[in-house]
């Protein structure tokens, strides 16, 4: 199976916390597990859109459906994806900064389980939150929205 993350509504290539130096350049992307540092195609914090595509593994379990990939972080049951946040330098180094953690524990079962059999499971979120500020923390439905599609 397929996961597919369709982000709009970015934040901008700058933010300004509160009281702290503004990050700058900022880009966001899907963690690797285990590999911080590791971030799959870095989209720019000024981009219309953004879209990743991670190829994952499905096992059913007595609990459920669970999601497994290089891309997905957690045990069993609280499984989910980082979006990292990163102020990229002039030489390119990428720092973070804050992240969002797409909850597929979440995931109405009824759309997991049409997913595994279409191939493609599709998370639509927008990427800014109500400050005007990257989105971070734990992102559940209504906040992004699940659905099974059709694998191309």
């Amino acid at each position: 199976m397929h996961l597919r993350i369709d982000a709009s509504d970015l934040p901008g290539r700058t933010y300004a916390p509160s009281g702290a130096q503004p990050y700058r350049n900022v880009h966001v992307a899907v963690q690797r597990r285990d590999r911080p540092a590791e971030l799959l195609d870095p989209q720019p914090g000024d981009a219309p859109t953004a879209v990743w595509t991670l190829q994952c593994a499905t096992v059913a379990t007595p609990a459920g459906t669970d999601v497994k990939g290089p891309y997905v972080q957690g045990r069993p049951g609280t499984r989910f994806v980082y979006l990292s946040w990163n102020a990229v330098d002039e030489a390119g180094a990428f720092t973070m900064f804050r992240r969002a953690k797409l909850m597929l524990d979440a995931v109405p079962a009824p759309v997991l389980d049409a997913a595994v059999r279409t191939g493609l499971l599709v998370g639509r979120l927008g990427l800014t939150d109500a400050w005007g500020a990257p989105l971070c923390a734990g992102v559940v439905p209504p906040r992004i929205t699940w659905s099974a599609e059709p694998a191309d």
